[in-house]
Parts: C-alpha cells; sequence; structure tokens
C-alpha cells in the first residue's frame, strides 16, 4: 500500500469516516475538512497518526501533512468521498436522525460565537489560498528573470522576455482572479465577480473624468476588487429574489453589473483607495520609522497568526504593496517567523535522543530552509510549547534586522531561501544574513532555555 493510501485510511478512520465529510479541500500543506460533525472527529488519535505534522481545529479541520503529499491525500479523499476539490455537500435536514440535527445545531452555535476579525481573516484566505501555488510559480520565474537581469542578461532577448511574460502574468490578471474568488466565497455567480476586478483595472478608465480627476485604474487596489466583488453578490441574490424565473439568466446579471458597476467608480475606488493608502504608507512609515523594534514585533508576532491558519489574511497587503510601491518590505520580515522554527528544530535535534522527534525534524528541515515551517510548528515547536516562544524570539531578531537593512521582495508566495531571487535592489546577502540570524538566534534560545528532554516524552 502506498505511503499516501495508508495516510488517507487512518485520516478517514479518525474524523468519522468519508460519510462524515461534507467538504474538501486544501493549501500547501493543510488537508482542509469540513465535518458534518464535529464530535465524531478523534483529534487525539489523530495528531498521533504516521505522517500527520499537526491538526488546527477552527471552521475547517485542517489537518498539516506537508507540501506535495497533500495534493495526493487531498485527491484520493476526493475520490473516495465523491467530492470535488472545494465542492460542498449540502445537508438533507429531511434525511437527518436526531443526533445529526443536533450536531449541526451545535455547529451552527459554534459559527454564530466566532469573532469578526477571525472571519474576516479567514474568508481573505479563503479567496487567496487557491492563486497561491501559481503566485509561487510566477514569483519564482519573475524574480530568476529579474537576478539574470540584474546579472547583466540582456532583458531584450527572446527568452528573457518570454520568461517575463511567464512571471508576470498572474499579476497581471490577479484582479479577475480575485474577484473570481471572491464572489465564489460569499456564495454569488463568480463571472460576476471576475467582472468587478476587470472594471477596476481597466487601462480605459483613464479616459473617464469623475469628481473633476481622471480615473486611476487600479485604484484601492485589490481591497476594491474584494468590496466590490461581494456587491457584486450581495446585490445579486437580492435582485434574484424578485426577477421572474424565466427572465432571471437575463435580467439578474445585467441589472447587478450596471448598478455595481457605477458604485465601484463612484463610491468603491474613492474609499478603497483612502484605505490602500492608509494601510500602505502606514505599514512602511511604521517600518521605517519603528526600526528594529517594529520589525522584531512584526516577526515575533506572526506565528501565532500561522498557528491558526489566518496568515493568509496579510496576502492582499502584500500585493497592494507591491501594486504600490513595487515591492513589500512587509515580507522579508515575517519570512523571519519561519527562519527562527528552523532553528530552534535544530537546537532540538542536537539536544533530544527522541528517535520519533528527530526523524519529525529531519523531514521538516529541508521544507522549513525553503519556507514552509508548518511541519516544524505542527509537529515539532507547537507540540513542545517552549520552543514555539524561543521560535519567535529567535524570528523576531531576524525581522529587527531586515527592517534595518530595509530589504524588500518583489514577488510572494515563497519565503525562506526560496525567496532569494525575489528580493529587490540587489539586497539578496542582506536577506540571507537575516536569515542567519534568525537561525542562530532560534537555535541559541532554544538550546539555552528552550528545551529539556523530559519534554519530548509524550511526542
Amino acid at each position: 500500500m502506498k505511503k499516501e493510501e495508508k495516510l488517507t485510511q487512518d485520516i478517514l478512520q479518525f474524523i468519522g469516516g468519508k460519510e462524515n465529510i461534507k467538504q474538501v479541500s486544501h493549501c500547501m500543506t493543510r488537508l482542509r475538512l469540513k465535518l458534518k460533525d464535529d464530535g465524531k472527529a478523534d483529534i487525539s488519535a489523530l495528531k498521533n497518526v504516521n505522517g500527520v505534522m499537526g491538526v488546527v481545529v477552527d471552521e475547517t479541520l485542517q489537518i498539516v501533512i506537508g507540501p506535495g503529499t497533500v495534493n495526493r491525500v487531498a485527491e484520493k479523499v476526493s475520490e473516495i468521498t465523491k467530492l470535488g476539490i472545494g465542492e460542498e455537500q449540502g445537508p438533507d435536514d429531511e434525511n437527518l436522525t436526531f443526533e445529526e440535527k443536533a450536531a449541526l445545531q451545535k455547529q451552527e452555535i459554534k459559527q454564530r460565537n466566532k469573532t469578526p476579525f477571525k472571519n474576516f481573516l479567514r474568508r481573505l484566505g479563503n479567496i487567496f489560498i487557491p492563486l497561491i501555488p501559481g503566485l509561487v510559480a510566477s514569483g519564482i520565474i519573475n524574480g530568476g528573470a529579474n537576478f539574470a537581469k540584474n546579472a547583466g542578461v540582456d532583458p531584450e532577448t527572446t527568452w528573457m522576455q518570454i520568461l517575463l511574460v511567464f512571471g508576470g502574468a498572474i499579476f497581471t490578471y490577479l484582479a479577475v482572479l480575485v474577484g473570481w474568488n471572491t464572489a465564489k466565497e460569499f456564495g454569488g455567480t463568480p463571472v460576476l465577480g471576475a467582472i468587478a476586478g476587470m472594471i477596476l483595472f481597466n487601462p480605459m478608465l483613464a479616459d473617464i473624468t469623475i469628481y473633476g480627476e481622471a480615473l486611476v485604474p487600479g485604484r484601492g487596489g485589490l481591497f476594491g476588487v474584494i468590496f466590490a466583488a461581494w456587491l457584486m453578490t450581495f446585490l445579486e441574490k437580492r435582485v434574484r429574489k424578485i426577477i421572474p424565473a424565466a427572465v432571471d439568466i437575463i435580467f439578474t446579471p445585467l441589472i447587478t453589473v450596471l448598478i455595481v458597476g457605477f458604485a465601484s467608480l463612484y463610491v468603491v475606488m474613492p474609499v478603497a483607495g483612502v484605505l490602500s493608502d492608509g494601510i500602505t504608507d502606514g505599514l512602511t512609515s511604521l517600518i521605517d520609522m519603528g526600526g528594529f523594534i517594529a520589525g522584531a514585533v512584526l516577526a515575533g508576532f506572526f506565528l501565532p497568526l500561522v498557528m491558526v491558519g489566518l496568515h493568509h489574511g496579510l496576502t492582499p497587503i502584500h500585493l497592494e504593496l507591491i501594486n504600490t510601491f513595487d515591492n513589500t518590505a512587509l515580507l522579508t520580515i515575517l519570512a523571519m517567523a519561519g527562519a527562527g522554527q528552523v532553528g530552534a528544530a535544530m537546537a532540538i535535534y542536537v539536544k533530544t535522543k527522541n528517535k520519533r522527534l528527530r526523524n519529525i525534524i529531519k523531514g521538516g528541515l529541508p521544507v522549513g530552509f525553503l519556507g514552509i515551517g508548518e511541519p516544524l510548528l505542527y509537529g515539532v515547536t507547537l507540540p513542545l510549547g517552549r520552543p514555539f516562544l524561543t521560535a519567535c524570539m529567535g524570528a523576531a531578531i531576524g525581522g529587527g534586522f531586515q527592517a534595518v537593512m530595509q530589504t524588500a521582495a518583489k514577488g510572494i508566495g515563497v519565503s525562506g531561501l526560496s525567496l532569494i531571487p525575489l528580493i529587490d535592489d540587489g539586497k539578496y546577502i542582506l536577506y540571507f544574513l537575516g536569515l542567519v540570524i534568525s537561525y542562530v538566534g532560534g537555535f541559541i534560545f532554544t538550546y539555552l532555555f528552550g528545551f529539556k528532554e523530559d519534554m519530548a516524552k509524550d511526542i
């Protein structure tokens, strides 16, 4: 039996079987399952499954199984459940038992108790998670091409022009993809959300004057697209309630696009523009003025966001910084969080005699160096407790260094060593030194007072 098949069967065994799955999805490292009855999942047993590096209980059950493996396991779960990736099975209320109805009510109560801020970040994450593979591929290609250009390669050569097209493709049409995913996330027609992105980033807007000034295509960035796409969904649902079914396909999208289109130009763009400027200018001022302290705080407190799976909610901020300043200084700072974990894990590997813990670290370190820190987070530092804090301390020192050195990235989707080709202004060595500082900081803090052998007895 293949490793992925065994892992899939073990996961299904401890989440209540295939019949308990309502939705299957995944990101780079996590299998995300919506369950019909959360009470049927044995979280403790699930955490001990060979190949499971961690479990996050949230709106969806997030099972950390690492890059590459997660794609194969998700496909196998999809085959077994007959649910497409991202497809949600609706409840059949008539066939539910009393216990199942009670479980659904429990989930509804749990849902109502979620904080608006967490729900907001989670929604943003759901919009951008499907785009991450494309952002990673395009970012690396773009970074490599720009690295070659800085090294003296003629950018007018055909192969360089082609690579730059490949690298910039997703960023050229990102507003359309974000609009599509936003409408999908809020239960609307995806193409109407895509139209919102097309409207706000259309070059023809430069020829239109509103409020006495020519419109700026893309004003408000992705924040404007997200709000306009949500507005499309909001209005579409309400228009559909009053339009006769016979003409719904004609008039519902027509009325929705016309009303939201005008609202987007006259209201959404100006408001989103002010919001975008406030966030981007505020962050850059914070980093510039706060220096080492600002960088240390941002990097040191980033891992808790990763821990609960809300870190993807920062993606639109990175993209807006790139849209405004052609780079994101925030990413190089936050990338130190994973580096601090790598250092902490290396210190534990040196000190511990626990074979299972050493094997987990050996499996997680290679991808940890490449910027995927979740296997080490859920498999090592978080279960042990104190090393999680010392990893944050190591990250803080590296984050402070990156802020002082004013490093920035021209793309997103990767971190760690993988981010080096994307570093702006030729500051590759400075960024790498920041990584080394975080590695060393995480190692020293953890080695000196972050880990004792008795901590490993329950791993």
